[in-house]
């Protein structure tokens, strides 16, 4: 099985839409699955900002999830799930009790409310560009990078971004990663422009850089960027594998060693780290525990990979964000 995009799309019937406003310097990015797609959460950052994950629970009663949605905006950013319920509820999409239907939409947020911009009227900001992401989704190529929920995203030294990578296992099992990263570390080794994820680089996919000529270690103090509640790094792990539940959860607590390899520190008091997983279902595990284990590993290194990608992908910072001068300095990608 060969995953030509190198996205979250390589997982089929997984579509993906951004909208962002460069008046707003925020944006949303929606995850729309397949009818009958199982969804699990994992929270380990210590300041998260989330809408309905309680239902994703292992002993929720709702086996599906309709959509998920990340989003920049801190807490205002949560209007966006009001506009993609909206949309999909206009579509006949939905939990359906007796003649009502009641789409299933789990959100996140990030901080990035700093960085300028009109931060004047948000709710109603995002509840449209929500819609706008619904409208733009695709099932195929998307854009990376300084779009969607990472429009306005950073690092500690670095503008962040949106970025996504796939895997394919063996036997037709896919494994895929969405991440929005606005960490309150790095994902950059120390002053250079090496990636802590070089090591799990496929191609040249960001750079190509490698490890760094005399590396001495990360510097101390870690440089570290704003203070509580302004960072978090968002992620969606996506399979083809037929999961309960259960299983799912498993999945996502497995893709969070991804962040922890991407990122410098990860899983702070400051974060709100989340990794949500979903799986289609198309197909079946060969082996309960040991497949599940090898996906696991897989999801994983797709995250770390998909970090990675979203800092090289994002473009410089323009000028009159209010930002450190660091961040007007990119790839050039």
């Amino acid at each position: 099985m060969t995953l030509s995009r190198n996205l979250i799309t390589d997982v089929a019937g997984i579509a993906i839409g951004s909208a962002h406003d460069a008046t707003i310097r925020s944006g949303v990015t929606v995850v729309l699955p397949p009818a009958g797609c199982i969804a699990a959460v994992d929270i380990r950052g210590g300041g998260p900002g989330t809408l309905d994950t309680a239902a994703l629970a292992p002993e929720g009663t709702v086996e599906e999830i309709h959509a998920i949605v990340l989003s920049g905006g801190s807490a205002f950013g949560l209007a966006a799930a009001s506009g993609v319920r909206d949309w999909l509820a206009e579509r006949g999409v939905g939990f359906q009790i007796r003649e009502a239907r009641v789409p299933i939409v789990s959100q996140a947020i990030l901080f990035d409310l700093l960085n300028g911009g009109d931060k004047r009227h948000l709710s109603d900001a995002f509840t449209r560009l929500a819609r706008e992401a619904c409208q733009a989704a695709t099932l195929g190529y998307f854009e990376l990078g300084s779009v969607g929920a990472g429009f306005g995203a950073t690092t500690a030294n670095l503008r962040g971004g949106l970025g996504s990578a796939s895997i394919a296992i063996g036997g037709g099992l896919a494994v895929a990663a969405l991440v929005a990263a606005n960490p309150v570390g790095t994902v950059t080794m120390g002053d250079t422009r090496h990636f802590w994820a070089h090591l799990f680089e496929r191609g040249r996919e960001f750079g190509g850089l490698g490890a760094p000529h005399n590396w001495d270690g990360p510097p101390q103090p870690l440089p570290l960027k704003g203070g509580p509640g302004e960072n978090t790094t968002l992620a969606v792990v996506a399979t083809n594998a037929q999961l309960d539940k259960r299983q799912a959860r498993r999945l996502a607590i497995m893709a969070q060693t991804g962040l922890a390899r991407a990122i410098h520190p990860v899983h702070s008091p400051l974060d709100g780290d989340i990794v949500y997983a979903l799986a289609t279902g198309s197909m079946a595990l060969e082996n309960s525990v040991y497949s599940l284990a090898q996906l696991g590993s897989a999801a994983a290194d797709a995250v770390t990979r998909a970090v990675a990608r979203a800092v090289y992908e994002a473009a410089p910072t323009p000028e009159d964000w209010i930002a450190p001068a660091a961040y007007q300095q990119q790839f050039g990608s």
